[in-house]
This record gives structure tokens, C-alpha cells and sequence, in this order.
């Protein structure tokens, strides 16, 4: 019996991640030295208090709710294009939802164009992130590598990486024989093919969401956390309602542009509003591992890639000195549970004994649980509502929403302050369900 089915007897052997109060995004302790080798870990980030009264302003003109990567990149980009008074509701701290229980993982293979472009400006953010903010991310590109099982999705996957080269990437499919030499610890029975980007990486999510949060204040940004929406004020139009108010915990905030970005939390944050927001939360796991033997198990940290096992969806990158693995449930759970569940250790002990057998005996020790924000289609919501003139929204990333935050952001200031994004995004409205169909992304993990 490997050490992670053993250690998942009692299913309190391994440690838990803080929680969100214990992850209060903003100036980083000292407490932890990232490894410079090889990656990065956890640090506990700490914000100061940005509402001393511990109440809400009476206006604002914009309102952004939720402050992850997501709703504190818009704040930032907002600020920075000469938005007054803008207010950044959090109903906890800054960075504590979906983005604090993110892998990190930053990609451009993706299977949509909009997609592609949308990541591939991320990136681009992410690699000059601490030049332009201050603030280290932990920044390392070593690649995302897609492990492949069957033809169809190698057929797949070639024609979005030549999709990919043809947008300016460098993308290129592996042979088995490629694979195994990229990925010594993988087991290759079964593939067919790989996929590989060597520009992709990981980083710390929290330590982003800290340098959007510092420069959106920086510009004048209010920060309520602890703030909990309870619902909106309207009034009739001639076409459709429009906005008028928010209420929350802290009080009234009368706004005339509301942006929804709270993650698993848009559909019912839509629904208090008269929104329909299709987004549903789907619980996922990680776990990272004891320190490792680089030589005992055969790998070099410092130059493994994100490396993801396509039909199963189990994944494995460094994380300082360990590893950091992922996979699903047996069976999806959705949900807003972000309990750590006893039944998935041996769940992705099973994965690695298949996929990754030279890892199988790491140790595990600490691990969380949090919340995928899906759609029916895997694609974002990005737009204003229909219904409710001057509520905007961007959500529904299905995973990969960390990674689209910084270019995300940017493309709405743009829309809310009348500029043309650098990517046409309009395919991404939520109006396509009812209109054009589903515009399914095929590379989720």
C-alpha cells in the first residue's frame, strides 16, 4: 500500500490549507522563502483594513462584487482608465474564494480562439507582474504538458495547437517516446500523444490578487470586506430595468454600474438580482506532498512541467519543494462544498498508481478543497446583462479563471468605459445560450 492510501486510514493525517481568514490577500509575511529552484509556496498574505467605519459608502459609481483575481483586476484596470469612486465588495477578504483554492496553473492551450488570445495576454501580465506591481509571484514557467489516450483527442488537440502556432505559440504535439523523456515519472501505457507548451507555468494566485488589490487602492479603490451583498435596486426603462442601488451588510450603495465577478457564487448573486447566470459550483481537491526526493524518484523540480492526464483530468506540478497534485471526485459533486472529502485520497492515489507510478510514493501533507464556477458550455460569461441594464458580470471560467483574470480585466473596463477590447469578446455573453448555441472549450481540466 503506497503512503497516500495509508495516510488517508483515518482521513486526518493530512494537513488542511488556513482557511480564509487566515489568508487575508494584501502585504506578504516573511514567514515563508519561496524555493528558487523550483517554485513556489503558500504564503499567508495580510491586508489592511480599508473601512475603518466598517460601513458602506452612500454612492459609488461602479460597484464590483467579489474580490478575487477577477474582481480585482476590473477594479484595478478601472481605476487606472480615471473611474471615480469605485467600491470592491468582498463577503469575506480579498482573495479567499475560488482564487486562494486555485492550483496556479497559467496556460494558453485552449481550444477557443477568444480564449487563446485571452491567456496569452494574461501571461504576457504575469510574467512582468512584479516590475509593473511589486509583488513576487512566484512566477515559474516550465510548461504545460497534456498527456493524450485516445486518437480523437490527439486529432483534437492537433488542431488546436495548429490553431494555437497559427496565433503565435509554440505549441507542438509529442510523440509517446517525446513524452516519456519530457516526463520520466509518467507511466506511458496508454498514450498516444502529448501536447506541449513550454511557455505555460504556474504561480501563486494569492500573491496576484495582492498586487491588483495594493494598486487598485493605490488609485483610489475602497476595499469592503466583510461585506455581504443582500440585493439590488432597479428601475423601469423603456426596454429593460436598470440598476440603481446594491444593499449589503455594510449598507446601501447606490451605483448605476454593477459588475458581478464572485465566482461560484455569480449565479446567485445574478438570481438576487433578476439575472440568469447559469453558473453552478463543482467541487475540486488538491493536495501537496512532504518535501521530495529529487533523486530517488527520478525527477528534476526544477524543469518538470504542469503535466495533466487529458480523460482523467489528474494533474501534478512542483510546489517548492514538493508536489502538487489534483483530480476530481468519484463523482462530481455540486455543490458549495469546499469540505475536504476522506474518499478522494484514494481516489488520486489510484490516478497516480495508473499515470505517474514513480510519484506513488510521496507523502502527503496538506490539502484543500474548493470550487470550480461552471457553465453549461465550459465558457466564460462576459458581459452586461439584457435584463438589468448597467450590471455587468464576468464569470463562469470552469477552471481556468486565474488565469484569465488579468486580461479579463482589462477587457471590461474597456466595455464598461466605452473602448474597444483587444479581443472581441462578445461571443462570450451569456445571450449565446438563447441565440447562437453553446460555444463549447474542450481543454478544461
Amino acid at each position: 500500500m503506497n503512503s497516500l492510501l495509508s495516510l488517508n486510514v483515518t482521513g486526518t493525517t493530512m494537513g488542511s490549507e488556513p482557511h480564509s481568514a487566515d489568508i487575508d490577500v494584501g502585504v506578504p509575511t516573511a514567514a515563508v522563502t519561496k524555493d528558487g529552484r523550483c517554485g513556489r509556496r503558500r504564503k499567508r498574505w495580510k491586508l489592511e483594513s480599508t473601512s475603518p467605519t466598517a460601513t458602506a459608502p452612500a454612492s459609488a459609481e461602479v460597484v464590483i462584487i467579489g474580490a478575487g483575481v477577477m474582481g480585482a483586476s476590473i477594479a484595478y484596470h478601472l481605476a487606472k482608465q480615471g473611474k471615480k469612486n469605485i467600491v470592491l465588495v468582498e463577503r469575506d477578504v480579498p482573495g479567499s474564494g475560488s482564487t486562494s483554492k486555485a492550483a496556479g496553473g497559467v496556460r494558453c492551450q485552449f481550444s477557443d480562439e477568444v480564449n487563446i488570445a485571452l491567456a496569452t495576454r494574461s501571461l504576457e501580465v504575469l510574467r512582468n507582474f512584479e516590475a509593473e506591481f511589486g509583488v513576487d509571484i512566484d512566477l515559474v514557467s516550465n510548461g504545460y504538458l497534456f498527456l493524450l489516450d485516445s486518437v480523437a483527442d490527439a486529432e483534437t488537440f492537433a488542431a488546436n495547437v495548429a490553431l494555437q502556432q497559427r496565433m503565435g505559440l509554440d505549441s507542438r504535439m509529442l510523440t509517446v517516446a517525446e513524452v516519456a523523456e519530457l516526463a520520466p515519472y509518467i507511466g506511458t501505457e496508454g498514450i498516444v500523444a502529448g501536447a506541449f507548451n513550454p511557455g505555460d507555468g504556474h504561480c501563486t494566485p494569492e500573491a496576484v490578487v495582492s498586487g491588483y488589490v495594493s494598486a487598485a487602492r493605490g488609485l483610489g479603490v475602497q476595499v469592503l470586506k466583510n461585506c455581504e451583498v443582500t440585493g439590488f435596486e432597479s428601475t423601469e426603462g423603456a426596454d429593460s430595468r436598470r440598476v440603481t442601488a446594491v444593499t449589503t451588510s455594510k449598507g446601501r450603495i447606490e451605483s448605476a454600474q454593477i459588475v458581478c465577478a464572485a465566482g461560484a457564487w455569480s449565479g446567485l448573486i445574478g438570481e438576487a438580482a433578476g439575472v440568469d447566470l447559469p453558473v453552478r459550483p463543482l467541487r475540486r481537491e488538491i493536495m501537496v506532498s512532504e518535501p521530495v526526493d529529487e533523486a530517488a524518484l527520478g525527477i528534476d523540480l526544477a524543469r518538470m512541467p504542469f503535466t495533466i492526464d487529458f480523460s482523467t483530468s489528474f494533474y501534478v506540478h512542483p510546489e517548492g519543494p514538493g508536489l502538487l497534485f489534483g483530480c476530481p471526485d468519484e463523482a462530481d459533486v455540486w455543490d458549495f462544498d469546499d469540505k475536504r472529502n476522506p474518499d478522494w485520497l484514494p481516489t488520486l492515489a489510484e490516478l497516480i498508481e495508473t499515470r505517474a507510478p514513480a510519484l506513488g510514493n510521496v507523502e502527503a501533507k496538506r490539502g484543500w478543497a474548493g470550487l470550480y464556477e461552471m457553465t453549461p458550455d465550459h465558457n466564460a460569461l462576459i458581459g452586461e446583462a439584457e435584463e438589468l441594464s448597467g450590471f455587468f458580470y464576468a464569470c463562469g471560467f470552469s477552471g481556468h479563471g486565474f488565469l484569465m483574470g488579468p486580461a479579463v480585466g482589462e477587457v471590461v473596463a474597456d466595455l464598461m468605459t466605452g473602448h474597444q477590447p483587444f479581443v472581441d469578446v462578445s461571443g462570450l455573453d451569456k445571450r449565446r445560450f438563447a441565440t447562437s448555441g453553446l460555444r463549447k472549450e474542450l481543454n478544461i481540466v
